[in-house]
């Protein structure tokens, strides 16, 4: 199974058009930001162009979404926000949107504690098809963990001048449950990879400057290439 997780869109869709085989890929997957302070007429615009490319994909809001969008998501069908959703019996994807709270009031921010209660219920849901289908399917299923807003203290919430924006609660939920890999976005000159314990996690940064991420399950393990 092939993937492409992009993020930071911000109402240029069309920079997608850019991603090799985003046409073949069997999934991608949007990290919010989606708009910039839109709603249901913006990210439709946004989704529209997405799948004219790929119709197969998943997304939730970020903290630059209003809130309408993360209904309007649920409604068709693609939203991944406090969800946890078995791909193909090939990969968990667990989903997490918009973000910690941040000095500029945005449309979609909430408290520390409420990140890791809608984390945590949507990573056990995960856990809990996991431990159903693995039997089943005699092998390993991944956990993705797909978040808007980075763990704090890594080198992927850092902004311009070194502070360190990032969330306390997905830090705690990734070192309690160390998924297979996680996807982050949220700050976007914070472009990069790093590790959590022995977690994986990526910022592919913001997707006008060409950010994205290659994501390949081959034998129950996830393979990544940052462009």
């Amino acid at each position: 199974m092939r993937i492409i997780a992009v993020g930071d869109i911000h109402m240029a869709p069309e920079h997608l058009d850019t991603i090799p085989e985003i046409r073949e890929v069997d999934l991608v997957l949007l990290n919010g930001d989606l708009t910039n302070y839109g709603g249901i007429k913006e990210v439709r615009q946004v989704l529209n162009h997405a799948m004219e490319l790929n119709p197969n994909i998943l997304a939730h809001f970020g903290n630059l979404d209003k809130p309408e969008v993360n209904t309007y998501l649920e409604e068709v069908g693609i939203n991944l926000h406090g969800q946890a959703r078995l791909v193909n019996n090939s990969v968990c994807i667990v989903g997490i949107g918009g973000s910690n709270v941040t000095p500029f009031s945005t449309p979609s921010e909430f408290s520390e504690a409420d990140i890791f209660t809608t984390a945590e219920a949507a990573y056990r849901e995960g856990l809990d098809y996991v431990r159903l289908a693995e039997p089943l399917l005699n092998r390993k299923i991944p956990i993705l963990l797909l978040s808007h807003t980075p763990p704090i203290n890594t080198k992927l919430d850092t902004i311009r001048g070194g502070k360190h924006v990032g969330s306390t609660a997905i830090r705690n939920l990734i070192e309690k449950h160390q998924p297979a890999l996680s996807i982050v976005g949220h700050i976007h000159e914070a472009k990069g990879q790093d590790t959590i314990i022995n977690s994986p996690v990526i910022n592919p940064g913001m997707l006008r400057d060409g950010g994205w991420v290659f994501i390949e399950v081959k034998n129950s393990e996830l393979h990544t290439h940052l462009q």
